[in-house]
């Protein structure tokens, strides 16, 4: 029997670490590229944290505005056929964008992940084909993923989330409204040896890992600028 209402746990008492949660659509006749994945989980990020029902005021301000208080934990998921349409139910924002479908959900604490968003895997989230970077848009935001260390997509998926979060927070009030303007616009390159170098020193906000997965505490795995 479902729980009511009445009966769900209250998210706030939890004594676990929340995150935000994103699912990435996997279907096996048409799997999405990396870089097109990535990009698009930056602006499902952005979109929610910008939907008005995030900011004051809004339904799901006080669960934002909590987990964005703390550590911006962000965990990935991928699913296919009826996994991913059942979690069209839940509260989020989703970006279809190159290819890729990615929907970025409602924080909440990590013990208390909603039924349909549980069955979608989390582990090896790795897309063959690396794709191509988007175009660079004038008022647009550029995220660079670092290439010293391997990451699977989505580990780079979270941390290209991280950064346009990062981004946003960071922005003035002009550069924020003409990325607005340009319908929150990412791009996200792979930069090596001497690219890496210079998108580090181009960067405005940068990523560092926690380290719970994939990478040691404090890599640097992503930088932006705009």
């Amino acid at each position: 029997m479902s729980e009511t209402p009445e009966e769900m746990p209250d998210p706030f008492a939890s004594t676990q670490p929340w995150a935000m949660q994103l699912a990435m659509r996997d279907e096996r006749a048409a799997r999405p590229t990396h870089l097109a994945v990535c990009e698009a989980a930056a602006r499902a990020v952005v979109g929610l944290l910008t939907d008005p029902r995030s900011g004051p005021g809004g339904e799901w301000y006080p669960f934002v505005h909590h987990w964005a208080s703390g550590p911006i934990r962000k965990v990935v998921r991928r699913g296919r056929g009826i996994r991913f349409t059942q979690v069209q139910e839940l509260d989020g924002v989703e970006v279809e964008h190159a290819g890729a479908q990615v929907r970025a959900f409602v924080p909440g604490p990590i013990d208390q992940v909603p039924a349909a968003l549980a069955k979608m895997q989390v582990g090896g989230t790795d897309m063959p084909e690396p794709g191509k970077s988007s175009e660079p848009v004038d008022g647009g935001l550029t995220i660079a993923l670092t290439a010293l260390t391997p990451m699977t997509t989505g580990k780079s998926a979270a941390q290209s989330g991280h950064a346009a979060q990062l981004a946003l927070r960071s922005m003035g009030d002009e550069a924020r409204s003409r990325w607005a303007e340009n319908g929150w616009a990412v791009r996200v390159v792979t930069p090596e040896g001497a690219g890496w170098a210079e998108a580090v020193r181009r960067a405005r906000v940068a990523v560092h890992d926690g380290g719970f997965t994939e990478v040691a505490p404090g890599t640097q795995t992503a930088v932006a600028w705009w």
